[in-house]
């Protein structure tokens, strides 16, 4: 067992806006909250290290996120399809969370469901309902044009930048085989997805990515293609989109140039 360690200055915090002194044992992080509401000391426990984010499980059974400033790619070429991380961008994770933020707000005004419940910009972080995913991992991409992965598999046929009219594909969450994509079929048949699952999922991603492409239209950016995660939520099982809709999920352009994430924010954001 590793030492207890003290930390003054922790980027990790359970709530937003709150003045915190944690302390950290072990993968339990204790949170001593001191506001005008609350007083006490909150736990949180890390439970899961990925790519971009880190995730803890709160006491109240919420989640907290923390944005990292890692993006995928490969050999230090940022890509939002890639299964590995490619390099480090500065501002990337509070850029990232601002975009989401951003995002889920307008689709929480549309009564579109999402995991979502607030962010804090200053500390990198988003609070989440509790969601569980299908199978181990479903990713489901919406695509505009032919780019990235789809022209490596199809550049037998595909042109690249060809229109593709908002296709969705689904593929499964497994860095081992490369994210291999898989069909309604095998998913129905390995039990991810019911058939009426595949068609709530493939319905939500075309509608929440038509909202996407046309807030980016209003920049005169032009989406090209973007990448979704979705569980289920509440006693309900509601399905529900979850993780993020960032720079670091989706391929945007801007009079036939690529637009890098940080940059997006930005231009998204801006008045």
């Amino acid at each position: 067992m590793r030492p207890s360690i003290t930390y003054r200055n922790c980027t990790q915090p359970p709530k937003p806006h709150r003045a915190m002194v944690p302390v950290i044992g072990a993968d339990v992080i204790k949170y001593e909250v001191k506001s005008k509401l609350t007083k006490g000391v909150v736990l949180m426990k890390l439970v899961y290290q990925g790519k971009t984010k880190d995730v803890f499980a709160l006491e109240d059974g919420n989640y907290l996120l923390k944005f990292k400033d890692d993006v995928t790619g490969e050999n230090g070429v940022f890509d939002p399809g890639a299964n590995t991380v490619g390099l480090t961008m500065e501002g990337a994770g509070r850029a990232g969370l601002r975009l989401t933020k951003y995002f889920f707000e307008i689709l929480k005004e549309k009564g579109i469901p999402t995991h979502y419940i607030d962010a804090d910009i200053e500390k990198a972080t988003m609070t989440v309902k509790p969601a569980q995913v299908f199978g181990n991992g479903l990713e489901v991409i919406c695509r505009y044009r032919a780019v990235g992965s789809f022209l490596r598999r199809y550049g037998m046929y595909a042109k690249e930048g060809q229109p593709l009219d908002g296709l969705v594909e689904f593929t499964l969450k497994d860095d081992e085989r490369q994210d291999p994509p898989i069909t309604e079929d095998s998913l129905v048949m390995l039990g991810i997805l019911t058939p009426e699952e595949y068609k709530t999922i493939k319905n939500l991603a075309k509608e929440i990515s038509k909202i996407v492409k046309e807030e980016l239209a209003k920049k005169g950016m032009e989406l090209y293609d973007i990448k979704f995660e979705f569980g289920r939520i509440g006693e309900d099982k509601e399905i529900a989109l979850i993780d993020e809709i960032s720079g670091g999920n989706m391929r945007v352009y801007k009079d036939g140039e690529y637009i890098e994430p940080l940059l997006l924010a930005k231009l998204v954001l801006e008045d």
